[in-house]
Parts: structure tokens; C-alpha cells; sequence
């Protein structure tokens, strides 16, 4: 059978595919393998997103894992990621389970690990599991029944828990009263009903139960949110926030229904955290993330490291560092160890709601605030479908011979932590990185405006021609 591996975020496959009940039974088995030789009595929490058959999955995995003797705590219904990591925590769990593929296409499922702690399971961990999979399927010839007879499986509300939880961090009754008219669209995603119970105001779109998502892969990015734009027009909307496919990343449009980048929204939070609350500690970022944010951070005299694509790395190193103030990456996901060592959405979402209720500022205001330290700039990113062979071309041509110059601009240094990151001159910057998640090469570029970003992103794709 084929070989399964971690990527970037968990294991993603295509349902029916390789995403089968069979694979399944092997990662899980490889899971229960880990757990029984870390812990004489295990327990984890399994929840799993809204795409089709993901209940169906996260059950056959909880009565493996029950038929192996490991406690299991089950969502009786779709659930976000925070909500399985914050159940984690609260229940002292050895591991959380979340049958999700966060943003990719419909036709995806995953298989996503929590540490105890509530963030990405440690690189460490995911290996070592890996290891212990077998080649072949594993038979439970135990009830379903059975396990929940025996408590050795048990339905556990984690969306209540989480809403009491959210509760008691924000005034969500001043936060209604905010004299905004503000929209929300789940994108058909995990998010549709948690956050209309805390926010009930909240003008909703896509907030159905879709597997198919529309017909949209369910990622917070201008691609996918032109329906969304209108309706925040149409219905004069003040802004609009949006969530993923398993709402721990989040993004949001403005009044016009105009794209406010995921960049932004980090230092948005960045910079309500460090002028308006007083918080000081490191600042974690992905490689992908604008080379302006860690230069804001900087400017305001906090200690910036970087770390490789993927949330797992930027969680291990919050739990190594005592004194973290964020985690972000430029995907939109950001975590605050305050509340969790993982990406939430709507934890963020409210915390945005919360700045523009505590400063009494506009965003645009606040924006211009952030632009005093660091100046104005745009981003933008093209997810394109390349070839193996011309991907693994343009990796090689970065690798062995980079170019010294690219759009009139000269490449001042290469970070080749993941992918390769050219740092041009005048403050611009083109990143080139194949996707652990999905079969795609993408390019990331930063510019004082739009339109010399789109302008980076059309001299990128045509040094992968030339490879």
C-alpha cells in the first residue's frame, strides 16, 4: 500500500483515492501504536470538519483507537480545529484528532494532530509515528455499541465548551453593541454555527452545510471571496470577516468589499497588542510572511525569529519560548499563547472587534498608524499548477544558480529556510515554494503597491519558464 507522510499541516489526501477507510485504519493504527508506548492509559479528543464523510471517518478512527484501549472523546457533530485543541487542553488529552483538510479542494479529507498543549503535533512526534504505521489495514471486530457501553468512547460537546470559554475572554455583549454592521461568511466551512452563537448579529453568507463548498476551495483569499465582496456592498456592509475550512485562519474585507491581506491582520493584532494593551515578547513568523512585519516588530524593538512554512514549526518554537507574544504566518492563521498555541480565527476576529471597541479608531485608521513605522506596501501570491519537472527546475536554478537581479530590482540575499525568499532592493521581496499541502508551486511577493506586486509575480513566473 502507499506510503503515508505528514506534510505541511497533517496528512491530506483525495477522498476514495488514497483518503480511503483502509489508509485511514493504518494511520490510526500507527497513532495508537505511539500513545501505547507513551502512556499506560491514553485518552484523546477526535473531531472533524463539515466535507463529505469526515464524521464517518472520525468515527471508524475512535473505535480503532477504542478497540486498542485508548480513551476516545468524540464530536457528535462538525467541529473546528481550536475547538478539538482547546479540548485537548481542558481535558488533559495525550493527543487531539481533527478529520479535516483546512482549506484544500472538496474532493480532500486530512488527518491533523494536536500535542497535549493544543498546537501542531512537534515534527518529533509526527515522525515517530509515521514510523509505527503499518503496511496493512487493522480489523476492530467490536460494536460501535460496544465502546459506548463500555464509556471507552464518549460524545463530548467541544463547541459548548468552546462558546463558554470565548465567553469568558471577551465582552461579547459590548462587542454587539459596536456600532458596525459587520458580515461573516464560513465559506460553508466548520465556523458556521459557532460564531453566529457568540456574535447572533452577525450578517451571514455561506453559512450552510456544503460539502462540496460551492464549488470553492473553502481559503480565505480574493479568489475565492468575490461573492462575498458583494454581498458586503450590497448590503452596506461596515466589513466582513471570513474563515476556512476548519476556521483556525482567518480573513477579512472591507466596507467596499475591498481584500485586507492576512499580512495586515497580523500586524493589526501586532500593534494593538504592543501600543493599546502594553504586551511586549517575541514575535514567531513563518518565512512567508511580509518582510514588513517582522520589520515593525523590530522598529518597536521586539526580537523576531522566522521558521519554515507551516504552523507546526512556529507552535514548537512558542512552547520552547516562554516569552511569545504571537505566531503567525502569512495563510492568515495566528496564535496568541495566552490563548493557545494554535491558530484561531475567530478568537482573532474577536480580538480585531475588541481593538476597534477599546481605541475608538477606524481600521483605515489604525492601518495608517502601522504605515508611520513601516510605510505603505501590498502583497500578493499565485498558487499555480506547475509540472514536477519545471518545479523541481526552478528549485534547482534557485539552488545552484539564483539570478542577481529580477524586475529591475537587485537580489540582495536569498533566504532558503523553505523555498527560496529573494530579498530585492527597495524593500521588495518574491518567494518561490512548492505547497506541502496540495500539487502546486507558489509565489509570494511584496511591494510598495499592488501593482508592482502583480508586476513580481508575472517576473517570477517567467524565470519558471526559463528553468
Amino acid at each position: 500500500m502507499a506510503v503515508i507522510r505528514f506534510g505541511t499541516d497533517g496528512w491530506r489526501a483525495v477522498i476514495a483515492q488514497d483518503f480511503t477507510f483502509a489508509n485511514l485504519s493504518r494511520i490510526v493504527e500507527g497513532t495508537a501504536r505511539w500513545l501505547l508506548e507513551q502512556y499506560p492509559q491514553p485518552k484523546v479528543m477526535i473531531g472533524y470538519d463539515c466535507r463529505f464523510l469526515a464524521g464517518r471517518f472520525a468515527a471508524a478512527a475512535a473505535q480503532q483507537l477504542a478497540h486498542r484501549g485508548v480513551k476516545v472523546y468524540l464530536s457528535p457533530s462538525f467541529a473546528t480545529t481550536p475547538m478539538v485543541s482547546l479540548a485537548t487542553v481542558q481535558h488533559q488529552c495525550h493527543l487531539g484528532i481533527v478529520l479535516t483538510a483546512s482549506h484544500n479542494p472538496p474532493e480532500y479529507l486530512g488527518y491533523k494532530l494536536k500535542a497535549p498543549y493544543g498546537g501542531p503535533a512537534p515534527v518529533a512526534m509526527l515522525q515517530a509515528i509515521e514510523a509505527r504505521i503499518p503496511d496493512h489495514p487493522v480489523a476492530v471486530p467490536e460494536a460501535w455499541e460496544t465502546f459506548l457501553e463500555r464509556r471507552q468512547i464518549e460524545m463530548y460537546d467541544m463547541e459548548a465548551l468552546y462558546a463558554n470559554y470565548i465567553k469568558s475572554r471577551f465582552d461579547l455583549k459590548a462587542l454587539a453593541a459596536l456600532p458596525y454592521r459587520i458580515g461573516f461568511d464560513a465559506l460553508y466551512g466548520a465556523g458556521q454555527r459557532i460564531f453566529p452563537r457568540l456574535l447572533p448579529s452577525l450578517h451571514r453568507f455561506r453559512c450552510e452545510y456544503n460539502p462540496s463548498f460551492g464549488g470553492v476551495n473553502p481559503e480565505p483569499v480574493p479568489k475565492n471571496l468575490g461573492d462575498f465582496a458583494r454581498f458586503v456592498q450590497e448590503n452596506g456592509l461596515d466589513f466582513g470577516f471570513v474563515l476556512d475550512g476548519d476556521a483556525d485562519r482567518i480573513g477579512m474585507l472591507g466596507s467596499s468589499g475591498r481584500y485586507i491581506d492576512a499580512h495586515h491582520l497580523i500586524l493589526l493584532v501586532l500593534h494593538y497588542l504592543l501600543r493599546y494593551r502594553g504586551e511586549r515578547g517575541r514575535v514567531i513568523l513563518s518565512l512567508s510572511c511580509a518582510v514588513r512585519v517582522g520589520e515593525y516588530a523590530r522598529q518597536m524593538g521586539l526580537p523576531v525569529e522566522i521558521t519554515p512554512v507551516g504552523f507546526k514549526y512556529i507552535a514548537q518554537r512558542m512552547q520552547e519560548v516562554p516569552d511569545t507574544l504571537i505566531g503567525a504566518e502569512e495563510s492568515g492563521g495566528i496564535a496568541l499563547p495566552s490563548h493557545l498555541p494554535e491558530r484561531d480565527g475567530i478568537f482573532v476576529a474577536l480580538l480585531i472587534l475588541e481593538m476597534l471597541r477599546q481605541t475608538g479608531k477606524s481600521l483605515d485608521t489604525l492601518i495608517g498608524e502601522i504605515y508611520e513605522v513601516v510605510g505603505p506596501f501590498a502583497v500578493d501570491r499565485l498558487d499555480w499548477p506547475v509540472a514536477e519537472e519545471r518545479k523541481a527546475a526552478i528549485l534547482r536554478l534557485l539552488s545552484e544558480a539564483p539570478p542577481t537581479s529580477l524586475a529591475g530590482r537587485a537580489v540582495e540575499r536569498i533566504d532558503a529556510t523553505d523555498g527560496y525568499k529573494l530579498l530585492l532592493s527597495g524593500g521588495e521581496a518574491i518567494m518561490f515554494r512548492a505547497s506541502g499541502t496540495e500539487p502546486i508551486l507558489r509565489i509570494y511577493t511584496e511591494a510598495q503597491t499592488a501593482q508592482r506586486a502583480r508586476e513580481l509575480i508575472t517576473a517570477g513566473q517567467e524565470l519558471v519558464m526559463r528553468a
